[in-house]
């Protein structure tokens, strides 16, 4: 059963962002909003030219143009007991020293996020990070974008440690192309990792056979030197002799294959 704490007794206090009227009549900084098209061809580039930094590179946008603390990508997982939880797979910020983090899915704003399907304005005080055991600076203004791309789930958060009204609807609209953009990056990293893990699969078998190949040799070698030592009364220790020798390399060929699993 999922739990959901949004009380501000619990130190988590999440709001409905589209819903919330307060929200709605904070006044959008011109001079952020400005930028976005920059920031959109700095995004650009990065996939294009550098795909294994552009997570990093969407917290950090989220940082400078909209003027967060910090920023994180959460992905959902199970972890090694069977527990569902939250990694904090990039950050940038205040929050960087928390990269790989995890929080318990049940007892999280992005749980919370992903149950409601919708964007949630929150904060989180003390209370909570006493219940986790952790500590960290107050979450006084920020924003939680769920995001997913077939099976695989997360959020997209950008956080205050201290102005009560940090993010407007402009820096929300950046946030949402930040966190879509999040789902398209992570499930192209995904497919890369299957695709390059398969090629390695074939370059291992393609060794492999060629080792299988050079195994062959010596055992067939070690073979007759091993008939021809019980066969032979005067020879026999010059056989056995090259038998050692053929089972030496013979030994060497198995565990360079056997490091090839």
């Amino acid at each position: 059963m999922t739990i959901e704490v949004v009380s501000s007794e619990s130190g988590m206090d999440l709001r409905d962002l589209l819903d919330d009227e307060e929200f709605a009549r904070r006044v959008r900084s011109q001079h952020r909003s400005t930028r976005w098209i920059d920031a959109l061809d700095r995004l650009a580039h990065v996939f294009t030219e550098s795909p294994s930094v552009v997570l990093q590179t969407l917290v950090d946008i989220a940082v400078e143009y909209c003027g967060a603390d910090s920023s994180g990508i959460s992905l959902e997982e199970i972890g090694p007991n069977g527990e569902a939880r939250f990694r904090w797979i990039s950050v940038s910020g205040t929050f960087k020293r928390y990269l790989n983090g995890t929080t318990p899915r049940n007892y999280s704003p992005c749980g919370t996020t992903l149950n409601r399907g919708r964007p949630q304005l929150y904060r989180v005080t003390k209370p909570y990070y006493d219940f986790l055991g952790v500590q960290a600076d107050p979450i006084t203004d920020g924003i939680l974008i769920p995001w997913a791309s077939g099976e695989i789930r997360g959020t997209l958060w950008a956080v205050s440690h201290g102005a009560e009204e940090t993010f407007d609807l402009g820096d929300y609209k950046i946030l949402k192309s930040l966190a879509d953009f999040a789902a398209i990056a992570i499930r192209h990293r995904l497919q890369t990792d299957i695709l390059l893990k398969q090629e390695q699969i074939k370059a291992s078998a393609a060794r492999a056979n060629e080792l299988a190949h050079q195994i062959n040799n010596p055992l067939q070698s070690l073979t007759n030197s091993l008939y021809l030592a019980s066969n032979s009364d005067e020879n026999s220790q010059v056989y056995v002799a090259q038998a050692v020798e053929q089972l030496e390399a013979l030994s060497g060929l198995v565990g360079r294959l056997l490091k090839l699993q």
